[in-house]
């Protein structure tokens, strides 16, 4: 029999209505059931007015709605702090218990613990349930019983303690009849938020479970080409669900499930991306404190120059590198950013401008549709030498040379960079090698068209090395 009579869902960045982890828990466990969403404002107000990802959600609660109006349900959003709202809303209600998901960055931890102790306070439970990874906090450590801080090994753990218990779905629809019946509640808009509409339509982001499932459905078609295509930007070789993987609109145990049923070197390749995924969220969990310094301490102190110049031109992708900007204006353009081009964009905005990895972090963490705090502090780390597993400082990219094997033919710079779209594609990587003669034909001139390299990159690199060696 149910424990309780009714319960909330509290829906966080796992926006669908199947396997869904605290959503099975609730149904399972109680006679009725309320979907609730809390546009929090202790994240919004400081967003601009403008934010694709908070379309994104807004799109994707309307999907959600819609489905569940159909159930004869609904969800009920508001637009408030989460840590204040929930239990009153959980009062209101008459609801016994709350059921969510666990999140894993240290501000929903400290959030969810207020959030436990004012419902606590009326009474009323508080259940969490692992969703939105494979494997979470301790559930792999080493054989000493630490937890991992080098890829590799945690990858073969993680790999050994796979089954298929793991990746089984929790069969929501089962239980479905369980949802409350609730009469119709308008979606708050944008607007009465605060916000703006974004372009994510005109940019082509296909928003909610549905758009999920559309992305999937054409990667499995491509999937076996995976590891061999993933590298270069300019093909069509990632499968595009990050946005999707972030906000919980797709499971994970579906994604890898698929990969290692499958098992090609493509898929395995994929699912490699994903497990990944997992052992940024587990180092969240065990060092918090590396969210706003180094992973290793040796590193927290680096005196970076930090000219501020050298940035706002990497922001803008005007550095003179052609891979560089088109990443750069790739992500301002469209909030994706190709995982080869960000670690190119981070290492050259590290050990080329010299210039703190956190202010990339932080453009990252403002521009990127797919922002995941787990993942883009890790990435940063691992670009700038001072996090977990991260490539030796020594290792520094030469944005010319990655260019010419990652774009050969310049498809992905001509399409960002379109005031290059004449050179040959042996000039295109470095244009300021090019002859006089060749840069005129194609009606480009340097430092007016498009700018001259901000710095040269045999320079920069013994000036990086110079700086990490003092520290290392």
């Amino acid at each position: 029999m149910p424990h309780y009579t009714t319960t909330l869902v509290w829906l966080r960045r796992d926006l669908r209505l199947h396997d869904h982890a605290a959503l099975y828990h609730a149904l399972k466990q109680s006679q009725r059931v309320i979907p609730v969403f809390i546009f929090d404002r202790a994240i919004l107000d400081s967003l601009p007015r403008t934010d694709r990802r908070v379309d994104f959600i807004w799109q994707t609660l309307r999907e959600l709605k819609a489905e569940l109006q159909a159930l004869g349900s609904d969800i009920r959003v508001r637009h408030a702090l989460a840590a204040e709202e929930i239990p009153r809303l959980a009062q209101a209600l008459g609801a016994q218990a709350v059921f969510t998901n666990h999140d894993y960055e240290p501000a929903a931890i400290a959030r969810d613990a207020q959030v436990a102790t004012s419902l606590a306070e009326l009474g009323i439970a508080f259940h969490t349930s692992k969703d939105q990874v494979i494997f979470e906090r301790d559930e792999v450590l080493t054989q000493a019983g630490g937890f991992f801080s080098v890829f590799t090994p945690y990858k073969n753990a993680w790999l050994k303690k796979l089954d298929p218990f793991y990746l089984q779905a929790y069969p929501v629809a089962r239980y479905q009849a369980a949802l409350a019946p609730l009469t119709p509640e308008a979606l708050p808009s944008l607007a009465d938020m605060g916000f703006a509409a974004s372009d994510i339509g005109q940019i082509g982001i296909r928003t909610g479970a549905s758009g999920a499932e559309a992305l999937f459905t054409d990667f499995q078609q491509r999937i076996d080409r995976y590891k061999d295509a993933r590298d270069f930007p300019g093909v069509k070789g990632v499968s595009y669900l990050s946005v999707h993987l972030r906000f919980g609109t797709i499971s994970i145990r579906q994604l890898a499930a698929y990969a290692w049923q499958r098992g090609t070197a493509g898929s395995m390749g994929w699912l490699n991306e994903l497990i990944w995924r997992d052992f940024y969220h587990q180092i969240l969990w065990h060092r918090p404190d590396a969210v706003g310094q180094s992973f290793k301490a040796q590193y927290v102190d680096l005196p970076f120059p930090n000219d501020r110049s050298l940035f706002e031109a990497w922001c803008a992708g005007q550095t003179g590198y052609p891979i560089v900007d088109a990443a750069m204006r790739q992500l301002n353009q469209t909030g994706f950013m190709h995982n080869r081009l960000r670690m190119i964009a981070a290492s050259f905005l590290v050990k080329d401008l010299l210039v703190d990895w956190r202010w990339g972090e932080a453009y990252f963490a403002e521009k990127l549709l797919d922002f995941d705090l787990a993942a883009n502090n890790g990435g940063w780390q691992w670009a700038a030498s001072t996090g977990c597993d991260a490539q030796p400082y020594f290792r520094i990219f030469n944005p010319v040379s990655q260019s010419e094997k990652f774009d050969p033919e310049g498809k992905f710079i001509r399409r960002y960079v379109p005031e290059l779209a004449r050179l040959p594609s042996d000039a295109l990587h470095a244009p300021w090698q090019a002859k006089p003669l060749l840069l005129a034909s194609a009606g480009l001139r340097l430092g007016h068209d498009y700018p001259e390299p901000i710095v040269d990159h045999a320079t920069q690199r013994e000036k990086a090395l110079a700086l990490f060696k003092r520290s290392a």
